[in-house]
């Protein structure tokens, strides 16, 4: 099943994130995907585990497991890449073993002082707060992406974090349409109206985070996970499936792509069998009643400053 994206490619859309993933459990981890049935991996510079993504993807492909065509490979421009987007660009490709990405995004709406490419470092000031860099305008950083279409290195972009108003000026001054924003969106933060402002605009929504977090964002963050809520538990028992099925399958019914993370080979082919039960209106209804707003991912406790206040 996948999503037609403004410029034609199909995305699949259910995928695997790589977040937080251990490097020595990864080729298992993207092996066992592939053959699952994923096929759709979302990566970051930021994850710092591109080079082992691509090291499975590898030997993927020598052993016939899978085609490159097959395949929907995203990963995003870090912070401190603004100013040098095209060699950001052509490092993740080298890491990933990659000659084209499918999707590339601006992972943050911000750009932040430079540390050389590929660091991906969250650079300080002296006092303590992200060192943010004024002189590069998100503009700039979008017709750079622009150029990475062109030039064949990358086939669809896209932006990640974005509110309402970033979007819309996004509209307003790209060439290249974006064809994703990446947010995140669970019951407990659905964020109907910028969901439905990306759609009606012709971007597709992917959920990062669609689980609520689980026990990665809750040991990080000390945020509360709607997987424990007792609301989508009773739906769970009513359908026979798990929590994070129903939440997936919500998310898919938004007609919003999903990348849930795991690293168990259980949770892995649970999370992919979500395709053969559909939530009632009723159930989707009362899904919408358990939003709290919250969310879960909070960079502030690494970079001294809120930027979503």
């Amino acid at each position: 099943m996948a999503i037609t994206l403004n410029n034609g490619f199909k995305m699949p859309i259910i995928g695997l994130g790589v977040w937080r993933m251990e490097e020595k459990s990864m080729r298992d981890l993207i092996i066992n995907a592939i053959k699952i049935g994923y096929r759709h991996f979302d990566c970051a510079a930021d994850y710092q585990n591109e080079a082992e993504v691509g090291e499975a993807l590898a030997e993927a492909f020598q052993t016939g497991l899978v085609k490159r065509e097959d395949l929907f490979i995203t990963t995003k421009l870090w912070n401190s890449d603004h100013g040098h987007v095209l060699e950001a660009c052509k490092d993740s490709l080298k890491k990933l073993q990659l000659e084209y990405l499918n999707l590339y995004l601006v992972h943050f709406p911000v750009a932040t002082r430079h540390t050389g490419v590929g660091t991906t470092s969250s650079a300080l000031g002296e006092d303590g707060v992200l060192d943010i860099d004024t002189n590069i305008s998100l503009e700039t950083t979008w017709h750079s992406m622009e150029d990475l279409v062109s030039m064949g290195l990358v086939r669809s972009i896209g932006i990640s974090n974005y509110d309402i108003f970033l979007t819309r000026d996004c509209l307003a001054y790209s060439k290249v349409k974006p064809a994703v924003n990446q947010i995140e969106t669970h019951p407990y933060f659905q964020r109907d109206c910028l969901v439905k402002f990306c759609q009606k605009h012709g971007i597709c929504v992917t959920a990062h985070t669609p689980l609520g977090g689980s026990v990665a964002n809750v040991e990080w963050f000390g945020s509360v996970s709607c997987l424990e809520d007792p609301n989508l538990k009773g739906l769970a028992e009513k359908y026979k499936k798990t929590v994070a099925q129903i939440l997936l399958r919500w998310g898919i019914q938004r007609n919003t792509v999903v990348i849930p993370k795991t690293s168990k080979l259980e949770r892995l082919q649970e999370n992919f069998q979500v395709f053969d039960f559909e939530l009632t209106k009723e159930d989707m209804d009362l899904i919408k009643t358990v939003d709290r707003k919250h969310r879960t991912n909070q960079p502030a406790k690494f970079w001294g400053i809120d930027l979503y206040a």
